[in-house]
């Protein structure tokens, strides 16, 4: 604790630590975070732009409660320049991750027949006949390859196209801008001109699918619209947050298949029980640092009080559901891999409200990924020694900038 007094509440304020983005290799746990975690329950971090502090949660159950409770607002940090990692900070109105009830659920209610079980359901062989061909092109090329590259890329980029109608003909741009949004690496003014892009090229598409009877996130959204039940605005803001989520799963797998690949005993496991793969990639879900830091701040709308500690009116949070899927008290040796841990209840798809609208649809695409490669491959390994393997800098999603294996 330091000397510095809150005036508004009267109690000491722990210090302020910055939070630089690091580059990390492999899937090393953030230090800072770790350090953070065993600080305290809440802390107080200085992140590399914005203003200010912010609040942040690192235990599991205060990730729960604070997501869950409506105290504190996702809609109101819209217009705060609060710390943050991002250079840039431009949020969409009408995106549901800025969105707090009721408009949270209105706004995905228009897209919420694209993502549902059954739909992925349907979905499952289509994405298979996407992999297929790329997984054969590998075999047929031979060793070595990078899986990046070859598969990891391009099919999450197919499959979030196809449910969200993007042509053939646009889909390869649609995935520069996507990349160029999730990178810290160009600053503001590359960032900006990779929403302008995006975001006009799905304002024309809304509006050119708004008679559509199609069953694609596009024409679903351009429907919506025209029934008045969102606005052309809040239309661009919900659809790029799905758009731009395929690059997610590249990145996530990547890490997934480099611990299968540095874990013989883990790999043998997968390979000789495909049938009980499903637990192995929550817990590899759970491990995975996927993201650098923290997502978006929450700002507290009345006081709160948390551990003796009050959050006053005003102030900004942020939870890490990093840390959460690290808390000793839910998940025992919780810095291990336990390909046998059961229950697993891992956050790494966020809690409440703001819960992955893709969850599902991610979770198939890992799925198909790990067991195409697995099966068609079964010598599958690393083509360098692990530590030369290049990893994403200056991102906000973290993964393998390349990845490659031999047979």
């Amino acid at each position: 604790m330091t000397e510095e007094t809150s005036t508004l509440t009267g109690q000491d304020l722990p210090e302020v630590r910055d939070w630089p983005s690091l580059d990390l290799d492999g899937t090393e746990f953030d230090p800072i975070l770790a350090d953070l975690m065993r600080e305290g329950p809440l802390t107080r971090i200085r992140l590399p732009f914005g203003e200010g502090w912010a609040w942040l949660a690192t235990r599991y159950q205060d990730v729960r409660v604070i997501t869950n409770d409506p105290r504190f607002s996702r809609t109101a940090g819209m217009t705060r320049q609060v710390t943050r990692l991002a250079p840039h900070f431009s949020p969409q109105p009408g995106s549901p991750a800025w969105a707090d009830q009721p408009d949270h659920n209105r706004l995905r209610k228009a897209v919420a027949d694209a993502f549902t079980v059954s739909a992925m359901k349907r979905l499952r062989p289509r994405a298979q006949e996407i992999l297929d061909p790329l997984v054969e092109g590998v075999v047929r090329d031979g060793p070595p390859a990078d899986l990046v590259e070859r598969v990891l890329e391009p099919f999450p980029v197919a499959v979030i196209c196809e449910v969200m109608g993007v042509p053939a003909a646009d889909r390869e741009r649609m995935h520069a801008w996507a990349a160029r949004i999730v990178s810290t690496k160009g600053g503001a003014e590359a960032s900006a001109e990779a929403k302008k892009g995006m975001f006009g090229w799905i304002a024309d598409t809304v509006r050119a699918r708004a008679d559509s009877a199609g069953d694609d996130v596009y024409s679903l959204i351009g429907s919506a619209v025209r029934r008045g039940e969102i606005s052309q605005a809040e239309a661009v803001g919900l659809a790029a947050p799905l758009q731009i989520g395929g690059e997610a799963v590249t990145h996530n797998c990547g890490q997934m298949l480099y611990l299968l690949l540095t874990r013989p005993e883990l790999m043998r496991r997968m390979r000789e029980h495909p049938e009980a793969r499903g637990p192995v990639l929550d817990e590899l879900l759970r491990y995975i640092p996927h993201r650098t830091s923290v997502g978006l701040a929450r700002i507290a709308l009345e006081d709160v009080e948390l551990h003796g500690v009050r959050i006053a009116a005003g102030e900004a949070v942020y939870v890490s559901y990093l840390a959460a899927n690290r808390d000793p008290d839910v998940f025992p040796s919780p810095d291990e891999i336990d390909a046998d841990r059961d229950p697993n209840p891992h956050l790494s798809f966020g809690n409440g409200a703001h819960y992955c609208t893709g969850a599902v649809l991610a979770r198939l695409q890992i799925e198909l990924l790990v067991d195409t490669l697995l099966d068609r491959l079964p010598g599958l390994r690393l083509a360098v020694p692990a530590d030369q393997v290049a990893w994403r800098r200056r991102t906000m999603i973290r993964g393998p900038q390349e990845l490659p294996v031999t047979w």
